[in-house]
């Protein structure tokens, strides 16, 4: 079984959000920041944990992200199954036709049992044992989320004031009443 950046990636941003919900919902700009992953690619997974239910959704000025249910009830199979990440060891996707047509390879018995055992391994293991452990190895969590203003590609323009005329008719009236 290869595990690929998707489920990965997925295991960590749900750590990065389960350390910080406490604060209120959670941008994936800052889980991007923080943890290096694209922000693109993090809106694709978290489309997917959404609609698994994993995680919930706030819109708006202060909105982001929160665990759709208790840390302690999801579980590593679920974030790595929620993104489609396949957990296979089998040559043949458990179909058992490994050689084609004429059926299953020797070692089929021997992946699928090890895809069971991984799966077992994976649903064993909560995000809030994999929190506990960030918390454990000191990793340090802010206590109020960062407010960062925005900083614009685009300087600022601001108006010139000056006292000329800004037309024909101001100008011909500031002779008049010279």
């Amino acid at each position: 079984m290869r595990l690929t950046t998707k489920g990965r990636f997925a295991v960590t941003a749900m750590i990065d959000l389960a350390l910080r919900q406490a604060n209120g919902p959670v941008t994936l700009a800052a889980i991007s920041q923080r943890q290096q992953i694209s922000l693109s690619y993090l809106e694709q997974l978290f489309g997917k944990l959404r609609r698994h239910d994993l995680v919930e959704s706030t819109r708006g000025p202060g909105g982001g992200y929160s665990l759709g249910r208790k840390a302690a009830d999801i579980t590593v199979a679920d974030i790595i199954v929620s993104v489609d990440e396949p957990i296979d060891a089998t040559h043949c996707g458990g179909k058992e036709n490994c050689l084609g047509e004429t059926g299953r390879c020797m070692t089929h018995e021997l992946w699928a049992s090890l895809n069971q055992r991984m799966v077992e391994f994976l649903d064993s293991v909560t995000l809030q044992k994999l929190v506990d452990d960030q918390i454990a190895k000191g990793i340090e969590v802010e206590d109020k989320p960062s407010v960062r203003r925005a900083i614009s590609p685009m300087p600022v323009v601001k108006p010139i004031h000056m006292n000329a005329p800004n037309s024909v008719f101001a100008l011909g009236n500031a002779f008049a009443k010279s």
